[in-house]
């Protein structure tokens, strides 16, 4: 029994090493393990030995079967190697071709026009600020001089959640919040978002709308200031050419106002709206107008966005047709 195990180990070896394929190696293995295999039928001749001679016999017949499952494991990783040096071989990569392109997303239009906003003022020094979408009366209305039997609510009419509670028709609340929080301290900042009025939706109109906010507030600002700056974002965002006007208006938080209008090249077109801090507003904010001034902008960021790339219809925006949406990726431009 000893011999044809020695025999068996030395025949299944040898013929390993003529194996080429991963099938030829499964037959070989069926042969040598399998239940009609000479390590099957060892295992049943040990019935007829003597019990002294059982327990060695059978010992050396587990290991002879563990050699010979080391064996075609050990052929079976070769193989496998094998296949896989061949198959590289075949599929070498040419690092010089061109890559394949993948389409991706992109920035929405509105927030390529924050982003341009954004690297702008934040290069002149301001900082950001946000704030809820749905606001308090007192926030929204009050703190900025807009009493709750004020005409000029009508202007800003929104969606009401509550009796004190509503969608913001502003981002203006953010400025008051601010100017609460810095306890007296200067202030420079915008304040991005999106705004809600009962307005009926047509080509230039929205019930919901992105607006960007300004807010300064310090010793010895003046009109100039303000002035100045809107000069300086406009050159910025609309070319180096481009003037703007200041035209008087009426805002219950400001005093003066002045309605801010850019020159497209046959006509002055107005943009945004802005002034001086009411001194009323100063006052509830915390702040006394006999020691600072502030100056506070307010601008659409669909309008100036329509005006710089040509777009006649503001729900463009808002419809997600990625052919619209397509021709904006990118920045600045």
């Amino acid at each position: 029994m000893r011999e044809r195990l020695t025999k068996l180990l030395a025949e299944i070896k040898e013929k390993l090493e003529t194996i080429e394929d991963q099938n030829s190696l499964n037959v070989l293995r069926s042969y040598a393990l399998g239940r009609k295999s000479e390590i099957t039928n060892l295992m049943a001749a040990l019935k007829d030995l003597p019990p002294e001679e059982k327990p060695l016999m059978g010992k050396l017949i587990n290991e002879a079967k563990q050699k010979l499952e080391a064996y075609f494991e050990t052929k079976k990783a070769n193989l496998q190697a094998k296949v896989l040096q061949e198959k590289l071989a075949k599929e070498a990569v040419d690092v010089t071709l061109p890559g394949v392109e993948f389409s991706s997303g992109s920035n929405h239009i509105l927030k390529t026009v924050i982003e341009d906003f954004e690297n702008f003022f934040i290069g002149q020094g301001y900082s950001i600020k946000e704030g809820p979408d749905v606001e308090l009366d007192y926030y929204n209305f009050e703190m900025l001089n807009i009493a709750k039997d004020h005409p000029a609510r009508a202007m800003h009419d929104t969606f009401y959640v509550d009796a004190k509670r509503l969608l913001r028709s502003h981002t203006s609340p953010v400025q008051a919040r601010t100017m609460l929080e810095s306890a007296g301290k200067p202030i420079k900042i915008i304040c991005p978002g999106k705004t809600y009025r009962r307005d009926e939706d047509d080509q230039y109109h929205s019930h919901q709308f992105m607006q960007i906010e300004g807010l300064v507030i310090d010793e010895d600002i003046t009109m100039a200031d303000l002035k100045g700056t809107l000069l300086s974002f406009i050159k910025y965002y609309f070319g180096e050419d481009k003037e703007i006007r200041l035209r008087p208006s009426y805002f219950p938080f400001t005093e003066p106002s002045v309605e801010v209008d850019i020159f497209d090249g046959e006509k002055y077109v107005e943009i945004l709206g802005a002034g001086m801090v009411h001194p009323n507003v100063l006052k509830m904010g915390g702040y006394d107008p006999d020691k600072v001034q502030g100056f506070a902008f307010g601008i659409g960021l669909e309008r100036i966005a329509m005006l710089k790339y040509e777009i006649d219809d503001i729900r463009h925006f808002y419809t997600n047709d990625v052919r619209f949406l397509n021709q904006f990726k990118g920045g600045k431009r």
